[in-house]
C-alpha cells in the first residue's frame, strides 16, 4: 500500500493494466443506459452481439414450470457469478429453490435489467446442474454445468450459435444469529422536489449526537448497498463505520428500490441535489451532530461529493473512492487505449480506434459533422454483424432490423443527457475550491478510473485550493471495487472474494474518526 499524508509530498505514478470503457459489464450491441461502469463507445474491442441476446424483449417473460423432479436440493439459495460470451462478461445471479420435490430457478442479469426471470428444465443430480431459458425469443439459451469440488457451479453456456462459459458461487448467507446488531438501523425517506428518496440510517449505540456520513454511489442504477456481483460495498462500509461510532446514511438511487424519479434523464448535477437533500435531513435530527457531516463517494459519487461540498457549508470532510480528476472524454480515451493494448491490439489499431472515438466526440459534443460520425457508427455495427459466421447471422433473424436496433440504441446512449454531461464535465475547477479535509483512495489495478493520472491531477487541484488536510492512498493490488485483484479486469469481479482489500476499512475508519474529532 502506498500512502501519502498531507499534500506537499509527491504521488508516485504507477503502471496499470486497464480494460475497456465498460466496467461491471461490457457494452453489448444493444447498449444499456450509459454509466461510468458501462460507457457507450463506437469502438468495442470485440464484436459484442452475443451478450445482447441474453436479454429477451420483454422484461419478465413467462416460462413453463420446471419439469425435472428431485428430492430436497442442496443447492437451494442464491448463486452469484458471471456469464462470459464473445469476450464480454455479464453479472449473473441464479436463485434455486425446491417446492414439493420440484427444483425451480430464476435468473437476474442486472446489467441488462433482467430480474426474476423463471428458468425451465432445471436439473440437479448431485453433480450436474442444467437449466434453460429465453425459448420464447426463438433463441433458447442453455446453461450446462456441474458442481465443483470447491463448491462452485461451473459450465458452458450456448445460445443462437454462440458458446461461452458461466461460473456461480453460493452467496454468503445473511447472518441468522439472534444476537441484535450493536447499533440501530432506521428506514428513512426524504423529498427532493417531487422525488422521494428512500434509504437506511445506521446509528451507533450510546448517546449522541453522532458524526455522520452520506454514501454516494457510482453510476448506473445502484441500490443503497451499491451491490455489485453480490458484493455490498456500501453495506459493508456502513456496518464498519457505525460499529466505530459514525452514523451512516446510504440510499437507493433515483428510480431504484424505495426511491422514485427518473435515473436515465438525470445528470451528475441532479444527483448532487439528492445528496444535499439528505444533508439537510441529517442536520435536523437530534441524534446527529450537524457540525460533523461528511460525504463518501465512489466512482461517479467521487465526482459528485466535491460538487456538494462546493455548494454547502455543512460538509465537514470528503472521502473519494476512485474519484475522477479527468474529464469524461479524457477517461474514455484512456480506457480505449488501455483495453485495446491489454487485448493485444497493435499500436496502429489503437491509433485507429482513438481517431474514430475522437471523431464521435467531435461530432457529439462539438458539433463537428455529427451526422457523419453517426454514419460511421452505423457502418461499424453493420461491419461487425456482417463479419459474423453464417450460423450466427441466421440466428439473429432480420440482419437489417438487428443492425438498425443496435445502432439506434447506441445513438440514444451517446446522446443521453447523462453521457453528454459526463463527457464535458471537468472535476478540476471544483477540486480547486475544495478546502475541507479530503481522503482520496485509488486502486492500482483500477481499469475504470485509473489511479494514474487521476491521483496526480487531484493532488495538484487540491494544492491549488490551498487544502493542506489531504491524504491520498493507492492500493497497488486493488481494482475499481477495492477488492484484491489479479489484473483489475471487471471480468474478475464475480470471482473475487466479496471483501475489501486488507487495510482498506481500517484506513477509512481511522481517517474519518480523526477528522470527526478535529471537526468538533
Amino acid at each position: 500500500m502506498k500512502k501519502k499524508n498531507k499534500i506537499p509530498n509527491c504521488i508516485v505514478g504507477m503502471s496499470l493494466l486497464v480494460v475497456l470503457i465498460a466496467g461491471c459489464a461490457a457494452p453489448a450491441a444493444t447498449t444499456p443506459a450509459p454509466t461510468l461502469e458501462n460507457l457507450p463507445t463506437a469502438i468495442p474491442a470485440e464484436p459484442t452481439v452475443a451478450p445482447a441476446e441474453v436479454t429477451p424483449t420483454e422484461a419478465t417473460p413467462v416460462q413453463p414450470e420446471p419439469t425435472i423432479t428431485t428430492g430436497q436440493s442442496d443447492i437451494d439459495g442464491r448463486w452469484e457469478g458471471s456469464l462470459t460470451v464473445a469476450g464480454s462478461s455479464l453479472e449473473t445471479i441464479v436463485y434455486f429453490r425446491t417446492e414439493d420435490g420440484t427444483l425451480k430457478a430464476s435468473l437476474d442479469i442486472p446489467p441488462q435489467n433482467l430480474f426474476g426471470y423463471s428458468l425451465a428444465n432445471v436439473e440437479y443430480d448431485g453433480s450436474r446442474v442444467y437449466f434453460e431459458g429465453l425459448e420464447e425469443t426463438g433463441r433458447k439459451a442453455i446453461w450446462d454445468g456441474s458442481l465443483t469440488e470447491d463448491g462452485r457451479i461451473s459450465g458452458t453456456f450456448s445460445q443462437a450459435g454462440y458458446t461461452g462459459t458461466f461460473e456461480l458461487t453460493p452467496a454468503k448467507l445473511v447472518e441468522t444469529s439472534e444476537e441484535p446488531l450493536p447499533y440501530k438501523e432506521v428506514e428513512v425517506t426524504v423529498q427532493n422536489g417531487d422525488i422521494t428518496l428512500g434509504g437506511t440510517l445506521t446509528i451507533p449505540e450510546g448517546e449522541g449526537p453522532f458524526p455522520a456520513i452520506v454514501l454516494i454511489s457510482g453510476s448506473g442504477a445502484q441500490n443503497r448497498d451499491e451491490e455489485i456481483y453480490g458484493f455490498k460495498l456500501f453495506g459493508v462500509i456502513a456496518d464498519q463505520l457505525t460499529r466505530n461510532g459514525i452514523a451512516v446514511l446510504r440510499y437507493d438511487d433515483r428510480g431504484v428500490g424505495a426511491s422514485t424519479g427518473d435515473l436515465v434523464n438525470a445528470t451528475s448535477s441532479d444527483f448532487a441535489t439528492d445528496v444535499l437533500a439528505w444533508v439537510d435531513y441529517l442536520k435536523i435530527r437530534q441524534d446527529i451532530n450537524p457540525k460533523i457531516i461528511g460525504l463518501l463517494g465512489h466512482s461517479e459519487g467521487g465526482m459528485i461529493a466535491p460538487m456538494v461540498a462546493a455548494q454547502s457549508d455543512d460538509i465537514a470532510f470528503v472521502v473519494l473512492m476512485a474519484g475522477t480528476a479527468m474529464t469524461g472524454e479524457e477517461i474514455v480515451y484512456k480506457q480505449v487505449e488501455m483495453i485495446s493494448r491489454a487485448s493485444g491490439a497493435t499500436e496502429a489499431e489503437i491509433e485507429t480506434s482513438l481517431k474514430m472515438q475522437q471523431r464521435v466526440f467531435d461530432g457529439l459534443i462539438r458539433g463537428q459533422d455529427w451526422e457523419g460520425a453517426k454514419a460511421a457508427i452505423h457502418q461499424q455495427i453493420a461491419d461487425q454483424v456482417n463479419a459474423l459466421p453464417e450460423t450466427q447471422k441466421q440466428a439473429l433473424g432480420n440482419l437489417d432490423q438487428y443492425i438498425e436496433t443496435a445502432y439506434q440504441q447506441q445513438i440514444d446512449a451517446l446522446e443521453s443527457a447523462w453521457y453528454r454531461y459526463f463527457l464535458e464535465y471537468d472535476p478540476v475547477p471544483v477540486l480547486e475550491q475544495t478546502t475541507v479535509p479530503v481522503l482520496a483512495l485509488f486502486g492500482g489495478l483500477d481499469m475504470q478510473v485509473p489511479a494514474d493520472p487521476n491521483a496526480e491531477l487531484m493532488e495538484a487541484a487540491l494544492r491549488k485550493a490551498g487544502n493542506m488536510d489531504v491524504t491520498i492512498i493507492t492500493y497497488p493490488k486493488a481494482n475499481h471495487l477495492f477488492q484484491e485483484a489479479e489484473t483489475g479486469s471487471p471480468e474478475e469481479y464475480a470471482t473475487l472474494k466479496q471483501e475489501f482489500i486488507p487495510g482498506f476499512l481500517d484506513d477509512l475508519t481511522r481517517w474519518i474518526k480523526v477528522e470527526a474529532v478535529l471537526a468538533q
